[in-house]
């Protein structure tokens, strides 16, 4: 018994896989049952039955991708003080996590905004919920850092919020339509300086 659990644990983690990597590409709308049976060399059954439908793989695959930036930017971030030493931190793993990302067309946070924003639907409830984590955390740091009196309070926390993911969209869009090697370092840059301004 336990033994099928396990497989069928691997199953759902090899076809939630594969679909992170298409839909980075394809979008989730785009993301179909038959597409990912061929490229698994499953059947269409097989691949949808763990999940039950097409909308709970697309949420499956949501979840995983959205985890995936959590693990990358906010983990490592977390053995920092907070305040200013955890929001430099997400700077840098953020940075690291656009030069280097993951998935074949950039960002998946971003590209899935772009797509579901206009689209209601629980994916974009969901994602809607992610990002206002995200958000969150980045304002609670900018605060902690403010009443410290690490960083100027010349901004408010929303809007240095707002001004750090313009930045990282925007270093997105040029690392992945510009390919410009130097876009995350300079991200990198106008995010510590912006802070610290």
């Amino acid at each position: 018994m336990r033994k099928s659990a396990d497989e069928a644990r691997r199953t759902r983690d090899r076809i939630v896989g594969t679909a992170v990597l298409q839909a980075s590409t394809e979008g989730l709308s785009g993301l179909t049952i038959g597409m990912l049976a061929e490229s698994l060399g499953m059947s269409k059954a097989g691949v949808v039955g763990p999940f039950g439908s097409r909308s709970e793989l697309q949420r499956a695959t949501l979840t995983r991708a959205t985890d995936m930036f959590t693990e990358a930017v906010v983990t490592p971030s977390l053995t920092a003080p907070p305040g200013l030493p955890r929001l430099r931190a997400v700077i840098d793993s953020w940075c690291a996590y656009l030069a280097d990302s993951p998935f074949p067309n950039g960002c998946f946070v971003t590209a899935a905004s772009c797509e579901l924003d206009g689209q209601p639907g629980e994916l974009r409830t969901h994602l809607r919920e992610v990002v206002t984590r995200w958000r969150t955390f980045l304002h609670d740091q900018i605060a902690t850092a403010q009443s410290a009196g690490d960083i100027p309070t010349t901004l408010t926390p929303d809007a240095l919020v707002t001004a750090l993911n313009g930045i990282a969209m925007s270093a997105n869009q040029e690392i992945q339509l510009l390919t410009d090697p130097t876009a995350a370092t300079r991200a990198r840059t106008l995010m510590h300086t912006f802070i610290a301004s």
